[in-house]
């Protein structure tokens, strides 16, 4: 006889309750399986040297900058900001790290957020734009502030501007292969534009032009003019 409760199918036994309805023979699993991840006492030191370094920074810029200052507000000596960054350039670098990925991360996400690839680039450049305007002392010190270091600071601002470029470059790569454009060297565009960007945003830095957002309109004219659309879809050349 077949005990009770239990019924034989093709994939083995069910297990029914006294109700007769099916249960589990596994333990529910929670919907998340793994806990969320929690940062390291170092990593959170790290955070705050960064978040002070780069308030600190802004504000004095690379030389007048004393570390002393940074440990002050983060309640560190200068060996413990030393443990974690071993000289004041590579604390000044990753402050430039840190703000680099934000602004491609909110350019990314404009990106993303674009009806078709070609307006996608032209979203992140405006996401770009929009957040040096709102933080003039954040776009100095990306794009001024270390100019004294010399050739390391050339470097490093090369290294970024790589990284805003290689947005823009994806784009215009998908907008080529969906049709949107007609073929064109994108890596030369894409530096092209951002190129022009970070002319105007230095000259609203250093000599008072109008500030980069408004600027906007005529950047997105030049840019979209830059383009030929393929027959039937408005070229623009």
């Amino acid at each position: 006889m077949k005990a009770p409760g239990r019924r034989l199918t093709g994939w083995g036994p069910s297990i029914y309750s006294s109700t007769d309805r099916p249960v589990s023979r596994f333990p529910r699993r929670p919907n998340n399986l793994m806990p969320p991840a929690t940062k390291s006492p170092a990593d959170k030191t790290r955070d705050r040297i960064l978040k002070a370094a780069e308030e600190v920074f802004a504000q004095k810029g690379y030389h007048d900058a004393p570390v002393e200052e940074i440990g002050q507000v983060t309640a560190l000596s200068k060996g413990g900001i030393y443990f974690h960054f071993p000289s004041k350039e590579e604390l000044f670098f990753a402050v430039l790290d840190r703000l680099a990925g934000r602004l491609v991360a909110r350019a990314e996400r404009a990106a993303a957020a674009a009806p078709a690839h070609l307006p996608g680039a032209e979203a992140a450049l405006d996401a770009v734009i929009n957040a040096l305007a709102r933080r003039r002392r954040i776009a100095r010190l990306l794009l001024l502030q270390g100019y004294s270091m010399g050739n390391a600071f050339h470097r490093k601002r090369a290294e970024l501007f790589d990284r805003f470029a290689s947005v823009l470059e994806r784009r215009l790569d998908l907008a080529v292969r969906s049709g949107e454009i007609e073929p064109i060297n994108t890596e030369v565009a894409a530096r092209a534009w951002l190129g022009a960007t970070s002319e105007v945003v230095i000259h609203w830095l250093y000599s008072g032009g109008p500030p980069p957002d408004k600027a906007l309109p005529t950047l997105r004219r030049m840019f979209a003019n830059s383009f030929t659309r393929p027959s039937g879809k408005g070229s623009t050349r």
